[in-house]
């Protein structure tokens, strides 16, 4: 047996013999490393898992990049407090200071939205059924990661023998925008990591969109917030549901989740693609590229703050080795056989090892917003050294090949900013969401 098919072999038992058992929880977070890893190849570009160190500076806690640094695409330095165009597109700085836009605050004299909230459970799915729970220390998330080992010879392999089948139940907010006529095909965005008991502060969204709308710099539109399944990273079910590079997850939402939004909150959903929109923070913004990328039959318009465009999908993939790291750049490790692992199912597959998505793929439909801290996650994950794992540098990455391949982007490198940053949140979520919506073919039909 090979090396790979003993890995998918161990992935399937890991899937469906463990005993159903509930997550952990955990009430304050481990500290996760945020330098070099042991043993990381630095020096040699040509070898496999080079981690590139220019314009990184270490001193700092998260390390700090250099938005001027060589290797990443030019960009236009604006000037503090202001943010790109709606106009305009390509590469952009901005800050330090990062106050929010006058949109990101409730006014008293707007009309407000109204938000339902109503709970899905691993019971009533079937594609996330079973769930997908790991055994961190108690008080420690991310500890089994932390301490995970990689496959011999393959550090882009992460191993992970504390996940197993498990149940989840989330939370899912709806935002109705005031004056909804019932019966609308409304347009609407879904974005990842919603929820009240979420890291993403929805009311933000909440304040633009009433702000906004009310305005008419945009069209009238449901927000939906899927809270993730639980825990976070490899072997999670929220890795699972947000880093796997494939349809799957965009599938769950059209067939599980909106027909439960149309339901609960009593609104009617557009079917058309250009009309609808995804959004997500970290992993979930990977997931909302994801959601556009495998099926823009049902999505054109894509925004992420610091997407997870890196190593992270779990379970390891051999026809998509980098994960997500191989929308923007060739895959640099040991050859494996293809083969692909889908729940319990383990095919081979017909992607070649090492390939690139976008720049070997026709143009599709996708305009996308997205943005990175200087200060974003650098190899959070102490086994990794792969050469795969910075945020930032991955971000310039997708910059530089959407713009080779004549996307319609606009990408926000933000100063004095950390991973997911709130301050930067409120500051620009006005203008992306214009800059998103700004070619809409307004007004709503209630036909479509």
């Amino acid at each position: 047996m090979t090396k790979a098919k003993a890995h998918a072999v161990l992935v399937v038992a890991l899937l469906s013999t463990a005993a159903v058992a509930p997550a952990i929880a955990a009430d304050t977070a481990c500290v996760s490393p945020t330098s070099l890893p042991a043993g990381a190849n630095t020096s040699d570009p040509k070898a496999p898992f080079f981690i590139d160190m220019a314009g990184l500076d270490l001193k700092t806690t998260p390390p700090t990049r250099d938005p001027h640094n060589p290797n990443y695409p030019k960009a236009t330095e604006l000037p503090d407090g202001q943010v790109p165009s709606i106009n305009s597109e390509g590469n952009f700085i901005i800050g330090p200071t990062h106050r929010p836009s006058p949109e990101a605050v409730a006014q008293a004299n707007v009309p407000h939205g109204t938000v339902h909230t109503f709970i899905m459970t691993s019971a009533d799915s079937v594609i996330y059924r079973p769930g997908m729970v790991r055994d961190d220390m108690p008080g420690c998330q991310n500890s089994a990661v932390n301490s995970s080992s990689t496959a011999p010879g393959d550090k882009s392999d992460l191993l992970v023998p504390a996940s197993h089948p498990g149940s989840w139940s989330r939370e899912v907010d709806v935002y109705v925008p005031a004056g909804y006529v019932p019966g609308t095909a409304a347009p609407f965005i879904v974005y990842g990591d919603g929820g009240r008991h979420s890291f993403f502060k929805e009311q933000v969204l909440f304040n633009v969109l009433d702000n906004l709308i009310h305005a008419h710099k945009l069209p009238p539109m449901v927000a939906i917030g899927i809270g993730a399944g639980g825990q976070d990273a490899q072997g999670s079910e929220r890795g699972r549901e947000y880093d796997t590079v494939s349809g799957t997850y965009a599938e769950w939402v059209e067939q599980e989740v909106l027909p439960r939004v149309e339901q609960n909150a009593h609104v009617r959903l557009t079917k058309d693609p250009d009309r609808r929109a995804t959004m997500g923070f970290s992993s979930s913004a990977a997931a909302a590229f994801t959601m556009a990328w495998f099926r823009p039959d049902l999505y054109h318009r894509v925004l992420g703050y610091s997407p997870t465009m890196v190593n992270q999908q779990w379970p390891h993939d051999t026809a998509l080795p980098g994960g997500a790291w191989q929308y923007h750049d060739a895959w640099s490790g040991p050859i494996k056989p293809n083969l692909t692992v889908s729940g319990k199912t383990v095919t081979p597959a017909s992607a070649s090892n090492g390939a690139p998505l976008i720049p070997n793929s026709p143009r599709k439909p996708i305009r996308y917003w997205f943005e990175a801290g200087d200060r974003d996650l650098f190899y959070p994950v102490g086994p990794l050294a792969d050469g795969m794992h910075d945020w930032t540098a991955a971000n310039e990455d997708m910059a530089r090949v959407l713009a080779a391949e004549g996307y319609h982007y606009q990408f926000v490198f933000s100063r004095n900013a950390g991973h997911v940053d709130d301050a930067t949140e409120a500051q620009t979520m006005t203008e992306a969401l214009e800059w998103l919506w700004k070619d809409y073919p307004a007004p709503v039909s209630r036909n479509n």
